[in-house]
């Protein structure tokens, strides 16, 4: 076998051992220059300084005597020397008594040599004679081109590196024919006969040394590979043996399995007895679960039907005159109604989460709006101690990709659990972006949750202790399913929480940014904030109003300030207005609580006010400051003015055939100003739609002689009213519904019980009048 010469190991080490070599012969040769320069660079001064010991006396003389001729044949004669290129004599008056000059010698050279010893040197001998060391009569003046000793060097120091190199040429010569007669070719002659044995062969004769490895590392690698043959031999013959062996063995087994076959027969018939009795079960089990779905459907229709009439007429109860006690009897069972359909929405979504069915949007939404909206809706359930406050940050995106109604259930859930546990103090609703995720905070003073029981408050039915539900009252199915909402939009809820201090949940969710964050109208001008240092109040006004240019400065209640005079005042403290006396001419912002505004005797006597109850929104803030700045014009001189509600100018035709629920549909509807007309079934409807003109249709889905699905199908089909909004009234919450809906033809769907807000929100959406202020 021929190994290529770059490969063998001789090559290798010769390379190896020259490359060192020659390294330190390059570095012995540059260190031996170095020392030739220095010599050569001392040898210049030395010999100009003997030429001008030399030529000292007769310059002396020359000088003395100031006799040019001779100061004329001495320079001459001192520019015969090699190295001087320029001589020059002068006397004690520094008279020139002679200078003579050649040009320096050229040569390629030149340059490396005049960086080493530079161009030229001058030297400088004063002159005196011998009787009087001490007076100068002149000077001797030697120019010195330094190339006549440079030349010499580089000659001297060219053959010291090609010396050296030499030397490693033939030192690399002689390492490579050695290491090959004693380590090549005694290895290439143990290669050559180990690949021509044949390896089949169960015999292997010994390989033979090489003359003079016996004891090297050349005859052990041979003494091991002897070995390494005997033992091969040895375990080639244990496993002919092991080989016959098996064979027996083999004819053992087939015997055994043979009557294993038997036995795996009758197995197996059994095993097709069990996969039948598996499939009943399953089949069992997959009607239970249709039974459950058809059950839940249809407990839902029939629960939420007596509730949507039971709500719907407490609700047009209380919009009408009524006693205080009265108002607060039929308030607490208007609460209670709410409170099952809360527990009714909960089981409802349980269930889908067992049975694998929640569906989750992916359309873009404004996240900071629906937080606003939906701590609006629910601050009348806050305490009147309780100051509920929401703080969007203000870098925080427009618009954001997830499922809004989800996102809104877990708001909902967080903030209504801080709520009810907290009687005093503060509950926040943050808003931010951290780590590439939407955080929700809601943060409260409550009662706390003990640490053990932090672990087992997200389970099913679930709350920290015994005592609170006879206490604050609920079912612990909205953390359970708020935690189940989040897992499935892949966020995360936690908890943290300290019993008798308050509780924090936060809402890690994947909801990328769509739009950017918003961009408010630029509004100027010197507000004044009179609130407690630790009020929500005051952290959402400094986080706000500088974004939007406004100076602003707070007092706390406890010293307020008489004699500023902004553009504005905006407090949450009533009794701090008497106190204060601002001028008449001064706008002010009362913050209050849900339904605890001031008497109209008060609102007059501190006019121009305004009142607004937490939170506190963005955009309501904005309005109130653009009116009060007067960035926009204010009606009513300098009072700001009172919105009114604007009525729906719509003509609905309402299909249900429940007398209760036409009751409730028609008293809200006409409440909004809807002029309404009833159809029983889906017969009739048709006939009012062919006699008159409307605007929007509400139909039930569940009715006799013909069902709101059947009848949307008909409208659509006759091709009369392609442009008319048919909106879903149903019972049945199951997310199957909504599809149902859709593939009949229908716009939207109106889950009952429905409140007064969601149908306000449907005819804004679906119509073309104003929208109603509640």
């Amino acid at each position: 076998m021929d190994i290529r010469l770059t490969q063998r190991l001789s090559y290798k080490q010769v390379r190896l051992t020259v490359l060192l070599g020659f390294l330190l012969g390059t570095l012995f040769s540059l260190i031996q220059i170095a020392i030739d320069y220095a010599s050569e660079d001392a040898s210049i001064d030395r010999e100009i300084r003997s030429l001008l010991q030399i030529s000292h006396n007769p310059a002396s003389r020359v000088a003395y005597n100031i006799d040019a001729e001779l100061a004329q044949e001495l320079t001459l004669g001192l520019l015969r020397s090699p190295a001087v290129i320029g001589a020059r004599l002068m006397d004690n008056n520094n008279v020139l008594l002679a200078s003579v000059t050649r040009p320096p010698a050229e040569s390629p050279y030149r340059l490396i040599s005049d960086g080493l010893f530079g161009q030229s040197r001058e030297f400088v001998d004063t002159l005196h004679l011998d009787h009087m060391p001490n007076e100068a009569i002149g000077t001797l003046s030697l120019n010195v081109d330094t190339y006549a000793f440079g030349s010499h060097f580089l000659q001297r120091a060219v053959i010291t590196l090609l010396g050296g190199f030499v030397r490693s040429l033939v030192f690399a010569g002689i390492l490579l024919g050695l290491y090959y007669l004693t380590l090549t070719k005694p290895l290439t002659g143990v290669i050559r006969a180990l690949s021509s044995r044949d390896s089949r062969s169960p015999t292997q004769t010994p390989l033979p040394c090489p003359p003079g490895h016996e004891n090297d590392e050349i005859g052990v690698l041979v003494q091991v590979a002897n070995q390494q043959f005997e033992n091969v031999a040895s375990e080639f013959c244990r496993r002919r043996d092991a080989e016959n062996r098996l064979t027996e063995h083999l004819n053992e087994l087939e015997n055994v399995v043979s009557a294993r076959t038997q036995e795996l027969k009758s197995s197996n018939a059994r095993l097709s007895q069990s996969n039948e009795e598996l499939q009943i079960a399953r089949s069992t089990a997959l009607d239970m679960a249709h039974a459950r779905s058809a059950f839940l459907a249809h407990m839902s229709h029939e629960i939420r039907t007596p509730l949507n009439g039971l709500l719907g007429m407490l609700a047009l109860s209380l919009d009408g005159p009524l006693s205080a006690e009265q108002r607060q009897q039929l308030s607490i069972a208007h609460d209670s109604g709410k409170v099952l359909v809360e527990l009714l929405n909960d089981i409802l979504d349980l269930s889908k989460f067992d049975a694998g069915q929640l569906e989750l949007e992916r359309i873009p939404f404004d996240l900071g709006t629906l937080i606003e909206d939906t701590a609006n809706l629910l601050s009348q359930n806050a305490a009147p101690s309780v100051e509920l406050t929401c703080l969007i940050d203000p870098r925080f995106p427009a618009l954001v990709m997830g499922d809004p109604t989800r996102v809104r259930q877990v708001v909902s859930n967080l903030l209504s659990n801080a709520l009810k546990f907290t009687r005093a103090g503060r509950v926040d609703v943050r808003l931010s972006q951290q780590g590439g995720k939407v955080r929700i905070e809601v943060c409260d003073t409550g009662i706390g949750i003990p640490q053990d029981a932090q672990a087992k408050i997200f389970e099913p039915f679930t709350q920290a202790e015994a005592a609170i539900t006879r206490q604050y009252g609920g079912t612990g199915l909205g953390l359970t399913l708020t935690y189940n909402l989040c897992k499935a939009m892949d966020g995360q809820l936690n908890i943290e929480s300290t019993p008798g201090v308050g509780s924090r949940f936060y809402a890690d969710l994947p909801l990328p940014a769509h739009t950017p964050a918003p961009m408010w109208p630029a509004l100027k001008g010197h507000v004044v904030v009179v609130s407690a240092k630790g009020s929500g109040l005051t952290e959402l006004l400094s986080r706000l109003l500088p974004e939007w240019g406004i100076d602003y400065r707070h007092f706390s209640v406890n010293h307020p300030q008489s004699n500023v005079q902004p553009d504005l005042l905006i407090t949450d403290c009533p009794e701090c207005l008497v106190g204060m006396r601002p001028g008449t001419d001064i706008p002010i912002l009362l913050v209050t609580a849900y339904g605890n505004f001031m008497p109209a005797e008060q609102v007059i006597a501190l006019a121009p006010l305004h009142q607004q109850a937490r939170p506190l929104s963005r955009q309501i803030l904005h309005q109130a400051l653009r009116r009060s700045l007067h960035v926009e014009d204010v009606l009513n001189g300098d009072r700001l003015p009172s919105p009114k509600p604007v009525a729906h100018r719509a003509r609905i035709l309402l299909v249900e055939d429940n007398p209760v629920n036409q009751l409730v549909a028609k008293g809200m509807l006409s409440k909004l100003g809807c002029d309404v007309v009833v159809s029983s079934h889906g017969g009739e409807a048709i006939q009012q739609l062919e006699r008159n003109h409307f605007d929007l249709v509400l139909m039930d889905c569940n009715m006799p002689v013909l069902d709101g699905y059947e009848a949307t199908r008909l409208i659509r089909q006759s091709g009369k009213w392609p442009d008319l909004p048919i909106i879903a009234l149903t019972a049945n919450a199951m997310p199957e519904e909504r599809e149902h809906c859709r593939n009949a033809g229908m716009n939207d769907y109106l889950a009952k019980p429905f409140h007064k807000e969601e149908l306000v929100n449907m005819l804004d959406q679906w119509t073309a009048a104003s929208s109603v202020k509640l």
